[in-house]
């Protein structure tokens, strides 16, 4: 399969950037803050996870990862690029691999989802993605 095309000075990697970089993406990028130990937690659960690095720098500059159980549901989550490398495609080259992703590895049918913040929402709906209400709503709870 080929991997989506990434702007020029830029390399997509397979698999969640360094544990320091997905916290730093997450902060920087405007996603809430984790702990080092919800970071390590998450980056191993991952069902795939694909991170851009600018070449020059070798530094992780945008993510994305899904979940899922490999079967029926996948939930694309950390989508996220640093301030000064957004509107340059690298988050369009995540998505696109990550759906690529799912689309070799799922059966026919496979529900993909994802909570849509108002920042990403004109890219989720340049990747097919629609908006669910009224039939269903996202739901959250913190414990």
């Amino acid at each position: 399969m080929t991997s989506p095309a990434v702007a020029d000075g830029y390399r997509l990697v397979d698999g969640p950037p360094p544990v320091d970089d997905y916290l730093v993406i997450r902060e920087r990028s405007g996603l809430s803050p984790r702990r080092r130990d919800q970071a390590e937690a998450a980056v191993r659960g991952s069902w795939a996870a694909k991170h851009v690095v600018e070449e020059s720098s070798g530094t992780p500059v945008a993510m994305g990862r899904v979940l899922g159980d490999g079967g029926w549901y996948f939930h694309i989550v950390d989508m996220a690029t640093l301030p000064e490398h957004q509107r340059r495609g690298l988050g369009a080259a995540v998505m696109a691999a990550l759906l690529a992703d799912i689309r070799s590895s799922a059966p026919p049918g496979a529900y993909v989802n994802l909570l849509a913040d108002p920042p990403g929402r004109a890219l989720y709906l340049a990747h097919g993605f629609t908006d669910t209400a009224p039939y269903s709503i996202g739901m959250a709870r913190l414990v």
